[in-house]
């Protein structure tokens, strides 16, 4: 702390800048973030997890199920929201306002990274665009598992460059920890093996004595069994379940044809529509049709090659390795995929575009004085144009205010009595509804087929999130198993349409 403190003392012209920046892209994830922020199925039944945790005790060994196969991601991400829910007494915006620190978190290790790779220009203008890039900052503003990928990302290949370049062994401790939360968060995430795996191999092959040698195998050691250690209690549960998960991965990636392809050269022509479509339209420029900014820094990229043969500082060309490496393997594994690609698949790539756009950015001014103006303009257009489309411009859903009254009726209707709860929606579940349900000690019950003479009662709400619905008669599980039903009541609560069924005699 003391010598962070002594260098912005005595780097003003750095650390001011850099402290402003902080604290707007502070701003932007948390400005209202209650109001903002997505609460449906995935979010309350992460909360429902993480509150059995804080007031059980109830040990987490599995995380959240994914949505394409069997398999489950580990806990860490559970345990590592935990204390924010605790801490805002149990409502959801605290893992929110969590996720909200490590995206401002993540600015900041962009700029790290980018001032010692490139240089200061590289820093602030990856920086900048790192944190006011609107769909970053939407995932910056909800607690869900993929949205802590990037920071974790940008840190494993922070680690492993200082550990090719530098020497600095230690890293590899830091590097098997980060590298476990990017399992974690998300089974994309391992698209980053390639990449550490041939920069670990150069470190390997730089080891000049034996010494040397012994300090990088023991920290090898060290970053593996922490990685082990922190994966453990998903492999506790397989080990329990069957080896439910292991065998999971091994049919999605050898067995599903329909899920990946065993073609490698398959994913080449999807290497540019992915970089331009994917990457540089929707993370640089606002998801917005700009054909010719989109052309201009797609050219920059390319030409971003010039600059690099021309480089002579072995940092910067390690740099530029690693970063090629980093994106080219990444487009590569994605384009493998036979699903439809969304944008937080790219979780473990967020930061490159952007570093890479601060290295062209550094070229440009140390050998282009004369166009520096134009480059400040082009910065500064970005700039303007992601703010000008910023999420917060945008009126807030209050979706977590608008499941709380539709609770809160619910539970004024049911007359203290016992009551079954359904949901009818095509694009969320019932568990962020029984979340608040648990918290405020309502007497709902699950119905459970196998036990229905304790978990059946006499009053079924139906809450309609579709347009046009019919509770009567009704197919899924929570609704049909109620039996036979007549619409006892009707209401309208913040749009939605609420019913009370009772059994038809």
């Amino acid at each position: 702390m003391r010598k962070l403190l002594d260098w912005v003392k005595n780097n003003k012209k750095e650390s001011y800048p850099l402290i402003a920046l902080l604290l707007v892209a502070t701003f932007l994830r948390l400005y209202r973030i209650d109001e903002y922020l997505p609460f449906l199925g995935d979010e309350g039944r992460d909360v429902r997890v993480v509150s059995r945790f804080l007031t059980d005790f109830d040990l987490m060994f599995i995380g959240p199920r994914t949505s394409i196969g069997d398999m489950y991601l580990g806990p860490l991400y559970y345990y590592l929201v935990a204390p924010f829910l605790w801490i805002w007494n149990f409502s959801p915006t605290g893992p929110a306002v969590f996720v909200g620190i490590l995206g401002t978190a993540t600015v900041a290790l962009v700029w790290i990274t980018a001032r010692e790779w490139f240089g200061k220009v590289a820093a602030f203008s990856s920086a900048v665009l790192y944190s006011v890039s609107p769909l970053i900052i939407d995932f910056s503003r909800h607690s869900w598992n993929p949205n802590i990928m990037p920071f974790f990302a940008l840190l494993c290949v922070y680690s492993i460059w200082r550990i090719w370049q530098r020497q600095e062994y230690k890293w590899l401790i830091i590097l098997g920890t980060s590298f476990a939360f990017v399992a974690q968060s998300h089974y994309l995430g391992l698209l980053l093996i390639p990449t550490l795996g041939i920069v670990w191999l150069l470190s390997l092959f730089k080891v000049r004595n034996t010494k040397r040698l012994k300090n990088f195998l023991v920290f090898s050691f060290l970053g593996i069994s922490i990685f082990a250690l922190l994966m453990s209690p998903l492999l506790l549960f397989d080990v329990k379940h069957n080896w439910q998960n292991t065998l999971s991965l091994k049919k999605f990636f050898f067995e599903r044809q329909s899920t990946v392809s065993a073609k490698p050269w398959n994913a080449i022509p999807l290497l540019w529509p992915f970089w331009s479509d994917s990457i540089i339209k929707r993370f640089l420029l606002a998801q917005k049709e700009i054909t010719a900014v989109a052309v201009t820094l797609a050219s920059l990229f390319f030409w971003a090659g010039y600059i690099w043969k021309k480089q002579k500082e072995s940092q910067k060309l390690s740099a530029h390795f690693i970063l090629g490496l980093w994106v080219l393997l990444g487009l590569l594994g994605m384009g493998l995929l036979k699903q439809n690609i969304y944008d937080h698949y790219f979780g473990f790539l967020f930061p490159a575009p952007f570093l890479i756009t601060g290295a062209v950015s550094q070229g440009l001014w140390e050998r282009k004085p004369n166009l520096r103006w134009l480059l400040l303009i082009a910065i500064s257009t970005l700039v303007v144009h992601n703010l000008m489309n910023n999420p917060l411009k945008n009126p807030p859903q209050r979706q977590m205010d608008r499941v709380q009254e539709i609770d809160s009726k619910i539970i004024q209707e049911s007359k203290g009595k016992p009551f079954n709860f359904g949901l009818i929606a095509k694009r969320n579940y019932e568990e962020g509804y029984l979340y608040f349900f648990e918290q405020w000690n309502a007497q709902v019950k699950e119905i459970d087929p196998q036990n229905m003479q304790n978990t059946l009662t006499e009053q079924l709400f139906v809450v309609c999130e579709d347009p046009i619905c019919e509770p009567i008669n009704n197919p899924k599980a929570e609704i049909a198993n109620f039996g036979w039903a007549k619409i006892e009541q009707e209401w309208e609560v913040r749009g939605f349409k609420l019913f009370k069924l009772t059994h038809r005699q």
